[in-house]
């Protein structure tokens, strides 16, 4: 049992952590589910033909479609396979947080922290690319759909643009020269997620541009690498209405802010001259 936190009720919580083992492993890749029984088996299977070591960590918001019951069953043939199952559906953001504290916890530390959608819009065959920019020295690399050599299939042309004008926002919030603050592949050193975990609040996809945000005000390296993004064919998109409201609020509001800044800043420094 692992003693984690809700953070949308700001209440503690019990929550359900099986493993089998969790030490040895440099690397942890995190896969926040919900409803991807049609997926998840062969994600796991995927994962661990890369004979990279890696700490597999299931992060599943109760989900009702038998995604725990799958992940139990494959936990009998990997001893490198950790569930941990949160009482709802709680937010992306959330279950980024707790994937990391739960990391953190275990005795033997990974080196770096992988994140990754667990529909196979992100290919497993993409992660050895980020571990190696990793271990260059760079404390957060992101899988990017639109630096050079960066792809998506399968997107209508409208949601791309949705895209891409939510990434120029959050490069302007951000202040940082980054073409994909919103993609959800990345690597993370522990340098790096024990620094900012403190900082972070994020509930839903916002935690795209926090971590980027983080990593910025901290001083922290940061490296965009090009992959190919498949929109997933299997199973239905998590990403709800009030969910993508809560995204551009948050990013409306630190553009707010930046100009705030910015007007206090100015007015300071004219009032020195």
């Amino acid at each position: 049992m692992f003693v984690g936190e809700d953070l949308v009720g700001n209440i503690r919580v019990d929550q359900m952590m099986t493993t089998k083992a969790h030490s040895g492993q440099t690397v942890a890749v995190v896969l926040p589910t919900y409803c991807e029984a049609e997926n998840i088996e062969n994600l796991i299977r995927d994962l661990n033909g890369l004979k990279l070591n890696l700490l597999i960590t299931v992060i599943d918001d109760s989900s009702p479609d038998g995604t725990v019951k799958i992940v139990k069953k494959i936990q009998k043939e990997y001893d490198n396979v950790v569930l941990f199952v949160r009482p709802k559906k709680l937010g992306l953001g959330t279950a980024i947080i707790d994937a990391f504290r739960l990391v953190l916890s275990f005795k033997n530390q990974p080196d770096h922290i992988v994140t990754m959608d667990a529909d196979y819009s992100h290919n497993p065959q993409d992660i050895p690319n980020l571990i190696q920019a990793a271990k260059l020295g760079y404390d957060l690399v992101i899988g990017s759909r639109y630096c050079e050599g960066g792809k998506i299939v399968g997107w209508h042309r409208i949601r791309w643009l949705i895209s891409r004008f939510a990434n120029f926002i959050a490069s302007a919030v951000v202040r940082i020269k980054i073409h994909d603050c919103t993609s959800g592949l990345r690597c993370y050193s522990k340098r790096y997620v024990t620094t900012v975990l403190p900082n972070l609040h994020s509930q839903t996809y916002e935690i795209q541009i926090e971590t980027v945000k983080q990593a910025q005000l901290q001083g922290f390296r940061v490296k965009e690498i090009p992959i190919t993004f498949v929109n997933r064919k299997r199973g239905k998109s998590k990403l709800t209405r009030a969910e993508f409201q809560g995204f551009l609020s948050y990013v409306l509001n630190q553009l707010h802010t930046n100009v705030d800044f910015s007007r206090t800043a100015r007015t300071q420094h004219l009032g020195k001259n």
